[in-house]
């Protein structure tokens, strides 16, 4: 039995499961362009438990965030070698949107980043969706840079990252 890390009226945040990641992967088909092989969901669910959580209504996924943690220079020092959270993906089927399922898969992500004592998490976001954009700058997101041509169909991305202090 999985342990809910919050609830959202009959919406169910937790850790995702390894019997998950096919679930999760259909999500991702529907809602986004960029998709993963199952042994890179699979591994990031073995590096980053915490973080790697989906959204449940009724026995069904409707929503996952998968980060994973990397070793890189800051997004808000000059010079500063960290250790920070990278967003991979997020996705919400879209009839679910819209409900706080978003938010709060982000919310209980950077919780988990912060268990691994990270510095920061960042990620990157089409400039298009501002919609996405607009919810990371509530949750203290900064747009840090834009990403020329990030995406493969050429749009651009924005980096955007949140500095954490212990």
């Amino acid at each position: 039995m999985q342990v809910a890390l919050r609830e959202i009226g009959n919406c169910i945040i937790r850790r995702c499961d390894p019997s998950d990641i096919i679930p999760v992967m259909e999500i991702n088909l529907k809602t986004l362009p960029e998709h993963y092989s199952d042994y890179f969901y699979e591994s990031l669910l073995a590096e980053l438990p915490e973080a790697f959580l989906v959204a449940e209504i009724e026995k069904k996924l409707v929503g996952y965030i998968m980060c994973k943690i990397e070793y890189g220079f800051s997004n808000f020092k000059k010079l500063g070698f960290v250790k920070k959270g990278h967003v991979v993906s997020i996705a919400v089927l879209p009839d679910y949107r819209k409900k706080g399922i978003g938010r709060a898969l982000v919310e209980e992500s950077i919780a988990g980043v912060k268990l691994k004592k990270s510095d920061e998490l960042y990620l990157e976001v089409r400039c298009s969706n501002n919609e996405a954009i607009k919810l990371y700058e509530k949750l203290g997101f900064v747009i840090k840079q834009r990403l020329k041509a990030y995406y493969r169909d050429g749009e651009d991305a924005y980096l955007m990252a949140i500095e954490f202090s212990y």
